[in-house]
């Protein structure tokens, strides 16, 4: 049965069973960003994952619940990358089939992670939503279980152990930064948090042109997005999941939104701090993080969740980067044609 009361989810996440393909990823101190910034700032390193996202949390953890029968007739997903890395990689270990349905916009590097842990994948659609819908008729036709990637208690219970990891690792954490998409995550780690340091403030960072979570909560119900934008491909969602918009509405301090040019910003610091580089998604907390006014003895937390980055989008990323750390301007001008 699936948890439905935050004491449900808490007690998820404590008997988690993600362990079992997951890895408890290092908070690390990031020493340049601290110094600049004059806070203490963490990246916690979902990136360092087995399919470099977090995601492998919650979709093993609905997975592994199910019945045998229910993963005789195997299982599908929709996602824009990470989930179904993640999907793909728990039907691996569970010996379980797996359908994933992605947009034709996904870099190819996560459709090709896809189909080398063995699960088929069937492109449409220009983003989630257009391929949730095709996935809803495709699971119809075949019977197939449908995996969430982010509107499920148990797999938002998965991705709560992202908040427990937290507070075992830095029980002086005062503020956690929280990439927002669906909103599984933040809600799972919002549970957990909430449930054990309630002083915690957990805030979450949307992209300006994909800001579904905030627009949804400054009306008080989830309203649908008439376009998202696709640099961050991770978070390209038009409507909030419905347990995630609750949790949010119940536990969430606060939802900041942040442009393409600061994104790419906290790439670059990324990078400078671990020699890694995070997918635009993947960066979206620290972004957030930087632009938030913090004190002086804070200890903030910025979820590094994903490094599924194509090769061929890092010229971009980097032309925008100087731009978004304030060093570079952007100008046009109108030049009349003579």
């Amino acid at each position: 049965m699936s948890p439905t009361t935050i004491n449900d989810i808490v007690r998820e996440v404590l008997t988690s069973r993600v362990y079992d393909v997951a890895s408890k990823t290092p908070l690390e101190r990031a020493e340049k960003l601290s110094h600049t910034l004059g806070t203490n700032v963490y990246l916690k390193r979902e990136d360092m994952q087995p399919v470099h996202s977090f995601k492998l949390r919650g979709a093993y953890n609905k997975m592994c619940r199910l019945s045998e029968a229910e993963k005789k007739h195997g299982v599908i997903a929709a996602s824009a990358g990470n989930h179904a890395q993640g999907v793909a990689l728990a039907a691996q270990k569970l010996g379980i089939s797996a359908l994933i349905v992605m947009p034709r916009t996904t870099p190819s590097i996560k459709v090709d992670a896809v189909r080398g842990y063995g699960a088929e994948v069937v492109l449409t659609g220009d983003n989630y939503s257009e391929a949730a819908e095709a996935c809803a008729e495709l699971t119809h036709k075949t019977g197939r279980t449908f995996i969430h990637p982010f509107d499920d208690p148990l797999v938002i219970a998965g991705q709560g152990t992202i908040g427990q990891e937290i507070i075992e690792q830095l029980p002086d954490v005062t503020h956690i930064f929280v990439p927002i998409g669906g909103g599984g995550l933040i809600a799972g780690i919002a549970h957990y948090v909430k449930a054990v340091r309630p002083d915690v403030q957990i805030v979450g960072v949307e992209p300006v042109d994909s800001a579904a979570m905030k627009k949804s909560l400054a009306k008080g119900e989830r309203v649908v997005l008439r376009h998202v934008g696709i640099f961050a491909d991770g978070v390209a969602v038009k409507q909030v999941g419905e347990h995630a918009f609750a949790a949010a509405q119940r536990l969430v301090d606060d939802t900041i939104t942040v442009t393409t040019d600061h994104i790419c910003a906290a790439i670059n610091d990324a990078f400078d701090a671990t020699r890694t580089i995070l997918e635009p998604s993947g960066a979206l907390a620290l972004a957030g993080l930087k632009t938030y006014e913090l004190p002086q003895d804070t200890h903030a937390v910025a979820i590094c969740s994903g490094a599924n980055v194509s090769f061929e989008r890092l010229q971009q990323i980097a032309e925008r980067t100087l731009i978004g750390s304030g060093k570079e301007a952007l100008i046009a001008v109108t030049l009349p044609e003579r």
